[in-house]
């Protein structure tokens, strides 16, 4: 990898923010933080337009009380574990703000729960300001990581259509078995190809090095994220004929 290549690949992760653990320690998938709280934030404009967001982050709760991924992680992915969501609001006073508060936490950690999947044990809220309720809706959240849907410096992902090589035969039926999982809007190659395929050895075992394969994706909004996951892993573990465990990992919501 040229300097210029790892240097845009740092960018792009810094962009994705943490790579979250998605479901629990057997479902073998991450999201960006990026696209999480993209997610959230959306959550919240549908369900308290009087609500403003200025910044959200997603973060263990408890870093000593994690588990162990049942595959081979994405690099620097957080390992499984209870998410804390922290977050930064304004609002009106036209109700008591710890009413507001209690409605903002019931709406994030429903959201991360239900459309997402994410484990949350905690979410932590902080008031920054009180908005004039005759000035009509507040402005656009400000976004606390960076976008999901390209590069830090506002380049498009590496790989745009999610191909792997053209000379990659097993990297074409991971994609092609990807895409066609319902819930799955395209293939991204924010942290290099696709489509990654390796070898490791599993903890324990004697016998030769398991075949792994990790799939960047992008996934649609209006399904539940880790579902769409779990189906991928089965899809594509699948469709090649050694049956290689399989990682995925979710960079944007569509």
């Amino acid at each position: 990898m040229t300097a210029d290549r790892w240097a845009r690949t740092v960018r792009q992760q810094l962009g994705l923010g943490r790579l979250l653990p998605l479901g629990g320690a057997r479902d073998g998938a991450w999201i960006s933080e990026a696209a999480a709280g993209d997610a959230l934030r959306r959550a919240v404009e549908r369900d308290e337009p009087g609500v403003r967001v200025d910044g959200l982050r997603i973060a263990l709760a408890d870093p000593q009380e994690t588990g162990e991924p049942v595959v081979p992680p994405p690099p620097s992915a957080l390992p499984p574990g209870a998410l804390r969501v922290t977050a930064r609001f304004a609002a009106t006073a036209a109700e008591p703000l710890p009413v507001t508060a209690d409605r903002l936490r019931a709406v994030l950690s429903r959201a991360a729960a239900e459309r997402i999947g994410l484990v949350v044990a905690e979410v932590d809220l902080r008031v920054t300001e009180l908005l004039d309720p005759q000035a009509g809706p507040p402005p656009g959240p400000v976004s606390g990581a960076g976008s999901a849907g390209g590069s830090a410096d506002g380049s498009a992902d590496a790989s745009p259509f999610g191909a792997p090589e053209p000379d990659d035969s097993d990297g074409s039926r991971v994609a092609a078995a990807a895409l066609a999982v319902p819930g799955v809007s395209r293939l991204t190659g924010t942290l290099g190809r696709p489509v990654h395929l390796t070898a490791h050895q599993q903890p324990g075992e004697a016998s030769l090095a398991r075949r792994h394969a990790r799939v960047d994706l992008a996934a649609l909004a209006d399904h539940r994220t880790v579902d769409v996951a779990r189906a991928v892993r089965s899809a594509v573990s699948a469709a090649l004929p050694d049956h290689p465990t399989v990682a995925v990992l979710v960079t944007a919501l569509d």
